[in-house]
């Protein structure tokens, strides 16, 4: 199965593009202008375009971008751009009215998730989760789908694109590499999360995924579902509780303290902090820090 997810990455690289402009840009000498809606998208899309591009993020560091609306001074950014990158499947609620609003002659759009099979959450029945970038294996189609929009947008440089892809997708397969050791005979297979933000991770590596909350973090969980993960906890012998580093650890907090359990950090990295940022932190960093994280969990 591993071998045909490469094979069907390697011909989508190849393949049709999936931005909504076929305008390449004519450039002397500058930089492409890439917008990106928040941290994920924006790193995917520094690490293909390198030096050959300007990549403005919209949401700010440390800020949750569930809910986030632009502002006026950001609408004027986006209208400016070459590209806008985004990420899809309803993770940002304004993408579809701003697309609306562009010049698709001057700005494309790639929605980088656009070509993964998309998860529904037991939650929400009817709820795609967008959290696709979360597992290294569909975040490798994401970062194709950009970097395919990217060589599109400015084929003068696609040589030096297609080569930054090839590196940062092996990274991303060395990070798969790392997630099935996790994930091999585990002591259990359940982790409990802030949120519902790790199902690709749950699936892709046969895990199970308790969520204290929905696919939004502002979810408030009912007390029969706290009842549910409480008991499940005390069942299966779980020791930590993953919290979130842009959202309020309470509830988290508050479950573990009921059962004995601790707490530490499972980053969804929808934003990092001014503090990750300082620290040099990255994508990849991080993720190899929730691979860890998920490792002690697992085998507690």
């Amino acid at each position: 199965m591993r071998k045909l997810v490469q094979l069907s990455i390697a011909i989508t690289l190849f393949g049709t593009l999936t931005a909504c402009s076929n305008a390449p840009v004519e450039r002397a000498n500058q930089s492409l202008k890439i917008v990106a809606s928040f941290y994920p998208m924006a790193e995917f899309a520094r690490q293909i375009a390198g030096d050959h591009a300007e990549v403005i993020t919209l949401i700010p560091a440390g800020v949750e971008p569930h809910d986030w609306e632009p502002s006026a001074k950001d609408m004027e950014t986006i209208e400016s751009a070459d590209l806008l990158v985004y990420n899809g499947s309803g993770m940002e609620g304004f993408a579809e009215q701003v697309i609306d609003t562009l010049d698709l002659q001057k700005t494309s759009v790639v929605e980088a998730s656009l070509s993964v099979k998309k998860l529904i959450t037991i939650e929400e029945e009817s709820a795609l989760d967008p959290h696709v970038w979360l597992s290294p294996i569909t975040a490798q189609q994401e970062v194709i789908a950009i970097s395919n929009a990217i060589q599109q947008k400015d084929p003068t440089n696609k040589k030096m694109y297609v080569k930054n892809t090839a590196l940062f997708l092996e990274k991303l397969r060395q990070l798969d590499a790392l997630f099935q050791v996790v994930s091999t005979a585990p002591k259990h297979k359940e982790f409990v999360t802030a949120h519902a933000a790790f199902g690709y991770i749950a699936h892709d590596y046969q895990l199970i995924q308790v969520p204290l909350s929905g696919l939004s973090p502002e979810q408030e969980p009912s007390a029969g579902q706290l009842a549910d993960v409480s008991k499940l906890i005390h069942d299966k012998q779980i020791k930590t509780i993953f919290f979130e580093t842009l959202v309020s650890p309470k509830i988290a907090e508050t479950i573990a303290k009921e059962t004995g359990s601790k707490t530490a950090v499972l980053n969804p990295i929808e934003g990092l902090t001014e503090d990750e940022l300082k620290a040099g932190k990255n994508y990849i960093s991080i993720m190899k820090q929730n691979a860890e994280a998920l490792q002690i969990a697992l085998n507690e």
